[in-house]
């Protein structure tokens, strides 16, 4: 079958949240689509859209997005303009995406991952082990927040939220000593920020980290076949392990769990953590599997946290 391409003058609609590295990630996809079809900018628009994370965390700035709701936080209006057409495909970042899309709706391509790490940020110190004993750490981050106490419990953390230069400015003001990115998304801004990586053996990402997923409509044979040609399976089969141990613990990108698949040739390795908010006690499991079994793999690791987890450790849930 012919694939009908979109012109400038019935352009495929790209739809995305605002934020300067949402745009970052739209643009990017398109670029990849101007490329493997050969196409002009024009045939593509790319539509904002505003979600109800978005609008509760211009209204509440300092309230935790846990206390909001945290699954669909950053999707749910992104994914009804697409159910009612308004939008073609919705480009997301994936540790944002539920793990279970909405009846009609596809997350089946995904665009080669970039580094999963978090940057460590401040103006006056190198890591985390030169933070002085009760300092203040800003971050939005459940996981983060877990991570850091449970290796620092001397150390005081305070909500942070905003973009870089909103968080920058609040280290500029005094108002924490320091805070954490994703260095994925450093690096697709551009941004030359005082940071440090961390590496993942030290603070275990979050699901899905550093990976752009794009979403479409099921029945869609126009942008399934457009989409096809910029999907990265390897990162695909990175995901299947990591989505499918969240899955098992009914978890979202606001909850304290992470996790991170390696690929080895045919072999996967997949680390999975789940810890306590206080980070006063934190489980981990590993395991390898064939790759081609990476989504079993992930919920089996899933499942043995579940089951070795004392009954209240879900109580954040």
């Amino acid at each position: 079958m012919t694939l009908t391409l979109p012109t400038p003058a019935s352009p495929l609609k790209i739809g995305t949240r605002g934020s300067p590295l949402a745009l970052a990630q739209a643009c990017e996809t398109r670029a990849r689509l101007m490329e493997a079809h050969a196409l002009p900018e024009e045939a593509f628009e790319v539509v904002v859209i505003q979600t109800t994370g978005d609008n509760r965390a211009m209204i509440d700035a300092d309230r935790p997005l846990k206390e909001i709701g945290n699954k669909g936080l950053f999707t749910k209006e992104i994914e009804e303009a697409m159910l009612r057409g308004d939008i073609d495909i919705a480009v997301h970042s994936t540790k944002d995406m539920p793990t279970v899309q909405p009846d009609g709706l596809v997350l089946d391509c995904f665009l080669p991952r970039e580094d999963v790490r978090d940057a460590f940020v401040s103006l006056k110190y190198q890591s985390i082990a030169e933070l002085p004993e009760g300092a203040v750490v800003g971050t939005s981050s459940l996981r983060r927040k877990a991570q850091l106490l449970s290796a620092r419990p001397d150390l005081q953390v305070v909500e942070f939220r905003g973009n870089v230069q909103t968080r920058l400015k609040k280290l500029e003001d005094g108002l924490a000593e320091a805070t954490f990115l994703a260095m994925a998304g450093l690096n697709r801004l551009g941004l030359d920020v005082p940071k440090s990586a961390i590496e993942s053996d030290d603070l275990l990402p979050a699901v899905a980290q550093g990976a752009i997923s794009i979403e479409r409509r099921a029945d869609d044979a126009r942008a399934d076949g457009m989409l096809k040609a910029i999907h990265c399976e390897l990162t695909a089969q990175r995901l299947a392990a990591e989505r499918a141990f969240l899955a098992a613990l009914d978890g979202s990108c606001e909850t304290p769990i992470a996790a991170l698949a390696q690929l080895h040739g045919d072999q996967i390795h997949l680390r999975g953590e789940i810890l306590r908010p206080d980070g006063s006690e934190k489980l981990a499991e590993e395991g390898v599997a064939p790759v081609s079994e990476a989504a079993e793999l992930g919920k089996n690791l899933g499942e043995r946290l579940l089951k070795a987890a004392p009954r209240d450790f879900f109580d954040w849930r």
